[in-house]
């Protein structure tokens, strides 16, 4: 069963219909039952760090994800702020983030914000690092997702990182930890390319 967490941020319901779409059962749920057995996980997001943090711990749903990824090793993958969440700590707030993954979010900020808005909005082609994970399979160098973030994650260990994509300078678009999986884009809203990539991570892991 996939689980997609309810933390009272994020376009819940687009990700269960993309789901649903390409042939695969999801649940929107904070309910631990329901959590403790989910096969995998879904951390979606759109909204402010420190909200999200403080969401997930007003809602008692940081000790059953952390057991549920780094005890039970469910794979999980988090969508945007949901990738975020799962690094150390965020320019755009003071709270600590679930550090599952040694990365920082950090805000663009551009000499010339008129030929570059903030927040990035839009499609990007994106490269591949060299990986061979899973989440990857049935891409190429033609494939793009869409964005909408005004932070992106740098991640320390560059092994960990899946794929990059470019605005004014590069960022991390998609990372892996093991289980623990990320990506800076919406796969929900990026078509054929995130057709693939859900079917990837429902199928694979």
């Amino acid at each position: 069963m996939i689980v997609i967490v309810d933390y009272g941020l994020g376009n819940l319901g687009s990700i269960k219909n993309m789901f649903q779409h390409i042939g695969f059962d999801a649940v929107i749920s904070s309910n631990q039952d329901q959590l403790l057995a989910a096969t995998k996980l879904v951390l979606p997001g759109i909204g402010s760090f420190d909200q999200g943090m403080t969401n997930l711990y007003e809602r008692s749903l940081i000790p059953t994800l952390n057991q549920r990824v780094l005890v039970d090793q469910v794979p999980i993958l988090g969508i945007c702020l949901g990738m975020q969440l799962m690094g150390i700590k965020s320019e755009e707030g003071i709270l600590p983030g679930l550090s599952w993954i040694n990365q920082e979010s950090k805000k663009f900020s551009f000499l010339d914000p008129k030929s570059f808005p903030v927040p990035h909005l839009g499609w990007e082609y994106v490269s591949d690092n060299g990986s061979q994970s899973s989440l990857l399979s049935g891409f190429n160098e033609e494939t793009k997702f869409y964005f909408a973030h005004s932070y992106y994650v740098t991640c320390v260990n560059r092994e960990e990182v899946l794929l990059e994509a470019d605005y004014v300078h590069s960022f991390d678009a998609a990372i892996q930890k093991g289980n623990i999986l990320g990506v800076q884009f919406h796969p929900e809203k990026s078509h054929k390319y995130g057709m693939q990539l859900l079917t990837n991570f429902a199928s694979k892991f």
